[in-house]
C-alpha cells in the first residue's frame, strides 16, 4: 500500500511538471505584438510597443487593432459615409462625410446667389432648427451643399452664414468640386442644371440621415408641412 501511494505521487508530480513546462512553452510561444491601429504600414507588427513611424500614434495590441479596425469598418453599403471625396467647410477645413458620423445630419443643397428656391430652403431649414429642443442641437447638424462650387468659396460661404444667422455650431456649408457635387446630388436623387454663369435649376428636397450615414427621410418642396420631418429628426436625436 505504501508503495502504491509513493508510485502514485510520483506519477502527479511527473504530470503537473509536464503541464507546468507546456503551459510556459505556450506563453513563450504567444508573444504579444504590436501594430498601428490605422494599419500605416499594411500587416508589419513590432515586439516591442512603441510609437508608428508614419503616423505617430501608439501601437497598440494586434487583438486590440483588429477590433479598432473593424469598428472603424463597419458602415453599411447604404450609407453615405462610403463616399471618400474631400470637401472644404465654411471655415476652410478639407473633410470626408464620414468626418460628420454620430450626428443627426439634416442635408440641402443650395447655391448663395440664388434668388428663387434657395431662400426659401435657407428658411424651411430655420424653421425646422426652431422645432427641435435646443438641449438637443448637440445631437443634429444641419448641411448646407453648394450645387456651384465655383463660385460658392469657403469665403463666400462663411459671408452667407454670417448674413442669414446660420453660423452656429449645429450649421456647416460645404463646397466641393464639380464631380464630388454630381456624384452626391445623385445620392440624394437631386437634379440640377446651370442655365445661366449665375443661375441653376434644381430639385427642392431637405433629406434626413441617422448617425450612421444612412437616409431616413425626405422633404420635398417649399414651404410645405414639415411635421413629418420634425418628428423625425426627434426621434433619431431622442435614441443619443
Amino acid at each position: 500500500m505504501k508503495k502504491l501511494k509513493i508510485i502514485f505521487t510520483l506519477f502527479i508530480s511527473i504530470i503537473s511538471f509536464v503541464a507546468c513546462k507546456e503551459s510556459s512553452s505556450e506563453k513563450s510561444n504567444n508573444k504579444i505584438v504590436y501594430q498601428c491601429p490605422m494599419e500605416c504600414e499594411g500587416d508589419k507588427t513590432y515586439s516591442h510597443s512603441l510609437s508608428c513611424p508614419i503616423c505617430k500614434m501608439d501601437l497598440k495590441p494586434l487583438s486590440e487593432t483588429s477590433s479598432m479596425i473593424l469598428s472603424n469598418d463597419e458602415i453599411s453599403d447604404e450609407s453615405i459615409f462610403n463616399l471618400t471625396t474631400k470637401w472644404k467647410t465654411e471655415e476652410n477645413k478639407s473633410i470626408e462625410l464620414k468626418d460628420l458620423r454620430g450626428k443627426t445630419l439634416v442635408m440641402v443643397m443650395i447655391y448663395t446667389t440664388c434668388k428663387a428656391a434657395c431662400p426659401r430652403l435657407v428658411a424651411d431649414m430655420r424653421n425646422i432648427e426652431d422645432q427641435i429642443p435646443e438641449s438637443k442641437l448637440k445631437n443634429l447638424q444641419f448641411i448646407m451643399v453648394s450645387i456651384d462650387p465655383e463660385t460658392d468659396t469657403p469665403t463666400r460661404l462663411k459671408e452667407f452664414a454670417i448674413e442669414n444667422h446660420m453660423d452656429g455650431k449645429q450649421w456647416t456649408f460645404l463646397q466641393g468640386t464639380e464631380n464630388s457635387v454630381r456624384e452626391f446630388a445623385n445620392v440624394l436623387a437631386v437634379k440640377y442644371k446651370q442655365i445661366s454663369p449665375m443661375d441653376f435649376s434644381h430639385s427642392n428636397i431637405i433629406s434626413v440621415f441617422n448617425n450612421e450615414g444612412e437616409l431616413v427621410h425626405q422633404q420635398e418642396g417649399l414651404g410645405v408641412d414639415n411635421k413629418e420631418t420634425v418628428d423625425t429628426i426627434n426621434e433619431l436625436v431622442n435614441k443619443k
